[in-house]
């Protein structure tokens, strides 16, 4: 006989009579009915609102243990309880093969186990964008895992002839292996202790390859126990053949053969621990290894870079999982800069020196956690911060730059890092490049640039801009001087030849000639540009002081320079500290001013004066309201000098406070402006079936009584948008996988010539337009809130942008005067953009306000980031920042799940028990259908 065949007919045997015993079926029905329990009750999968299926294997290493128990119960101990196991042990083979057998047994019942729980998967893809690269992981990871509670479950039911004694032994054995990683316990432990004893236990091994990361580590460790228990199991058993006082040569062999297994086993997974680099990540958008943008930033070091991380060796037990996962990532870069990144771990407790300069020099300081059990609470200043130092310049990391914390239902607390490559990236990027700078800014500039004025002769300028010409050329063979060959100047004169130049001047970029003030005749040209092969930047020369042109040379050289940090001028509504405390007044953007200061300096603008400050890269404008023609002139020129304008808008905005929510009218000043382009905002706000949870304040009337509380509702005003409604196609929303677009009004497009339109993103075509001012969800004692269907039903446009050549809004009328010139009639007027020039227009002015950002908190149990990640993308690309948002929108953000009713959610959930016990009773007759089968061909085969 073959030792295939000896394989599987043991095995075959032994799956018959598992399915031959009642109390198989009820750990089969047990564990389907549990896993399915925890995953929409325990662990509140709806109220998660992410599309995966993480609370599946988060209990895994815990559920398996009771089926692997049960699977390998009575597996040896009923064989030596009925005495058949002495006919196994004089049987002419080797009893490996027996143990292979029971083995190859129980992991096929626990594949059968596992596929009952399939359908969770399936329904998470049918309702959103699943991941299946970590669903698939997870399935691998929960085989390897049950095959080495499997193979602990076999050497203890060899111990033993009672099969509740197996299954307790079993279940001990293999808790111990899951506890021994745990935060139960490594939170009691110091940082380096818990990171061994991490490395010995099941469920933290378990979480690495359910992330969507099969590291060879995992595997071997998982393998390593596999071969070892089996060997044990089939070495004991083996003993058992010969008389237990007999010690012949073979069996010292044996022993020997044994221990130098296990031994070899175990110096195995000491070598392969460094090596973190052997792993495949299967996440879509491989989430988990360091991008091509990060790997292009390493490879221009010139000199060696330093990522330091600071972490306590006391620290919180949420905190303590995610240190060695920064310490593998940070180990990537050294690794993928080929001795470029050197990497360090401190525990700053242990080097008071670093500890001190820590302190003093890089301006970091431990963090005050809270750490409590059943027995105390105690403060733990704990370390968690990352240095990144390139020469003499540095940047740090902190707590909050690197932490998510999550909430959902009833659940605890989730702490996981944010997004931690994005971080680092940006770190490393800011400090090269804040080192290469220095005071040299041509050394980020790769194309020639040349700056062409268009300057009248002396004679027709007026005498305060020919001592501001001499003095700005001066200036201008300083830089030339500085540039080494990438900057040069010249001058020209539009009258020359007749005029030509100035007809080509008008003709192509709109520029007139100026007047040196009211009631003057006297006309001169002078404007300054910038120019490469790919764009054209107009130089602002409103205030002529020849002491501000070098900042203004600067920022506009800025435009052309690459990686370096960009200024976003911000112009929001002042905040008000007294009313917003009450949540009156305008909308609020503290979370968005926090989000743009990580990556660009922000400058607050007024525009009242009518200009934009010269160091800016680009404008955004959020929530404006009632702006004068000053402040429109000012969007008007810089959007003329080939620059990008944000703006997020509205004809109405939403106060909430004391228990009540109000449309208020909010006339921003820009509908005529906006007009000029071809793009309309209706007075009417948007409303979709598909739309996101809200905590809004209820009007309920229970007869003649009305009461006012919050309740978490299906909100029509709080708009779900996801691709395609997300323009999958454009960098901006390409990769985000959802967007809550708050109290949005329609945008009608119609772009003018010579411009170019794409929509961002839009409703889904079963929306509509409500001009109805009461936005507060009202019910009766038994419906829920109403909200009636007004008009027709169609998909809004809610976001766009406009590229191309815009005309001045005011080209016909001209400059308006402004009370701060010294000289009204000397400010100078584009009437026409370069091609450059960007508008990007969000129909909303509070889809990133505070209010709404702390409601989706409310609703969604973490922080609420796709606003801000949509604006982010905006600014990223208008800048040409294409490595930040090549990194950004490596899907890091959660795919959720679309809004449904509790009706919906509670036919999935009987769907998916639904799903288990048909596979249960599959599996029944499937097997009484084979046992019939065998009946008939045995009854043949003797005659009957």
């Amino acid at each position: 006989m073959t030792t295939n065949s000896v394989i599987r007919r043991v095995a075959q045997k032994e799956v018959r009579l598992f399915f031959g015993s009642p109390v198989a079926w009820l750990f089969l029905a047990a564990f389907a009915g549990l896993t399915l329990f925890i995953f929409f009750w325990v662990e509140s999968w709806f109220a998660r609102n992410i599309a995966d299926v993480r609370p599946l294997f988060d209990w895994m290493p815990l559920l398996l243990i009771p089926l692997s128990a049960a699977l390998t119960m009575r597996m040896w101990s009923e064989e030596r309880r009925t005495g058949t196991l002495e006919h196994v042990l004089v049987q002419p083979v080797g009893i490996w093969r027996f143990v292979l057998g029971k083995f190859f047994a129980c992991s096929g019942l626990l594949l059968l186990a596992l596929l009952a729980t399939l359908p969770l998967p399936v329904s998470a893809a049918l309702m959103a964008d699943l991941d299946w690269g970590p669903v698939v992981a997870g399935y691998l990871a929960s085989l390897l895992l049950g095959a080495v509670y499997i193979s602990i479950g076999l050497f203890v039911s060899a111990r033993t002839d009672n099969p509740i004694v197996s299954l307790i032994g079993s279940s001990l054995v293999c808790g111990l292996l899951y506890l021994i990683g745990s935060s139960t316990l490594t939170g009691l432990a110091t940082d380096s202790a818990a990171q061994w004893l991490r490395l010995l236990g099941s469920g933290a091994r378990f979480d690495n390859v359910t992330r969507g990361v099969l590291d060879v580590r995992d595997l071997a460790w998982g393998l390593s126990l596999v071969i070892g228990f089996l060997a044990l199991n089939a070495f004991s058993l083996e003993r058992e053949r010969r008389a237990p006082d007999a010690r012949s040569p073979k069996q010292r062999r044996a022993a020997a053969a044994m221990v130098l297994l296990l031994i070899n086993l175990l110096l195995a997974n000491v070598w392969l621990q460094p090596l973190s680099g052997l792993r495949l990540d299967v996440t879509e958008g491989k989430l988990y290894s360091l991008s091509s943008t990060t790997k292009e930033l390493l490879a221009r070091l010139d000199e060696p870079l330093l990522i330091r991380g600071y972490f306590s060796e006391r620290t919180h037990p949420l905190l303590a999982p995610l240190v060695p996962q920064l310490r593998d990532l940070m180990a990537e870069y050294a690794s993928a800069s080929d001795g470029g990144v050197r990497v360090e771990f401190i525990d700053p407790a242990r080097h008071p020196e670093l500890e001190r300069e820590a302190r003093d020099r890089y301006e970091m300081s431990a963090t005050s956690l809270q750490v409590a059990d059943r027995y105390q609470s105690t403060l733990v200043n704990a370390w968690f911060h990352v240095l990144v130092q390139y020469g003499d310049e540095f940047t740090t990391l902190g707590f909050t730059d690197l932490i998510d914390v999550r909430t959902a239902g009833n659940t605890e607390a989730e702490v996981r890092l944010r997004n931690p490559e994005f971080d680092l990236t940006r770190a490393i990027r800011d400090v090269l490049q804040n080192y290469q700078l220095g005071d040299d800014l041509f050394r980020t500039i790769d194309q020639p640039i040349e700056l062409v004025a268009y300057v009248s002769p002396h004679a027709l300028l007026p005498e305060r801009l020919r001592h501001y010409r001499d003095a700005i050329q001066v200036q201008l063979d300083a830089q030339v001087e500085k540039s080494a060959g990438k900057f040069s100047y010249r001058f020209e004169e539009p009258e020359a030849n007749d005029g030509a130049l100035a007809r080509h001047l008008a003709d192509t970029w709109g520029f007139q000639p100026m007047i040196a003030g009211l009631g003057d005749e006297q006309r001169f040209w002078f404007y300054l540009t910038l120019e490469d092969e790919r764009q054209v930047v107009q130089l602002p020369t409103d205030a002529f002081e020849a002491d501000d042109f070098v900042t203004v040379l600067e920022a506009g050289l800025r435009r052309f320079a690459g990686g370096l940090t960009r200024t976003v001028a911000l112009a929001a509504p002042e905040l008000n500290e007294q009313m917003a405390r009450f949540h009156l007044g305008a909308p609020t953007f503290a979370n968005l001013e926090q989000a743009i200061t990580r990556d660009y300096s922000i400058r607050a603008e007024q525009l009242g004066d009518g200009s934009v400050d010269p160091d800016a890269d680009i404008l955004a404008v959020v929530a404006p309201l009632e702006l004068d023609t000053a402040s429109l002139f000012a969007i008007d020129q810089f959007l003329m000098r080939g620059g990008t304008v944000v703006l997020a808008t509205s004809p109405f905005s939403v106060e909430l406070s004391n228990g009540d929510m109000r449309l208020l009218d909010y006339p921003s000043g820009l509908d005529t402006w906006l007009a000029t382009h071809g793009i309309h905002l209706a007075p009417r706000l948007v409303l979709d079936e598909r739309n996101a949870p809200f905590p809004a304040p209820v009007l309920r009337r229970v007869g003649d009584y009305e009461f006012r509380d919050v309740q978490m509702i299906d909100y029509p005003y709080f708009l779900d948008i996801r691709p395609p409604a997300l323009n999958p196609g454009h960098p901006i929303t390409a990769n985000l996988p959802q967007l809550t677009f708050g109290w949005a009004v329609p945008m009608e497009v119609q772009p003018v010539a010579g411009l170019r339109s794409t929509t961002l993103l839009r409703s889904t075509g079963q929306a509509w337009a409500s001009a109805n001012r009461d936005i507060l969800p009202q019910q009766d004692g038994q419906g829920g809130p109403q909200f009636p269907v007004e008009g027709v039903r169609d998909s809004f446009v809610l976001g766009a942008v406009l590229e191309g050549r815009f005309t001045s809004a005011f080209a016909a009328r001209g400059a308006p005067p402004l009370e701060t010139d010294n000289e009204p009639g000397a400010r100078g007027l584009i009437k026409q953009s370069a091609e450059s020039a960007r508008l990007v227009v969000f129909s909303s002015n509070d889809f990133m306000d505070d209010q709404m950002l702390n409601a989706m908190v409310a609703a969604a149990g973490t922080q609420y980031l796709s606003p801000l990640a949509l604006f982010m993308n905006t600014l990223e690309w208008s800048l040409q920042d294409a490595s930040l948002l090549a990194i950004r929108n490596r899907a890091h953000f959660n795919r959720t799940l679309p809004p449904m009713s509790r009706e919906a959610q509670q036919w999935i959930e009987y769907l998916n028990y639904a799903c288990a016990v048909a596979w249960l009773l599959t599996l029944a007759a499937v097997h009484r259908l084979r046992t019939l089968l065998r009946r008939r061909a045995y009854r043949r085969r003797l005659g009957l």
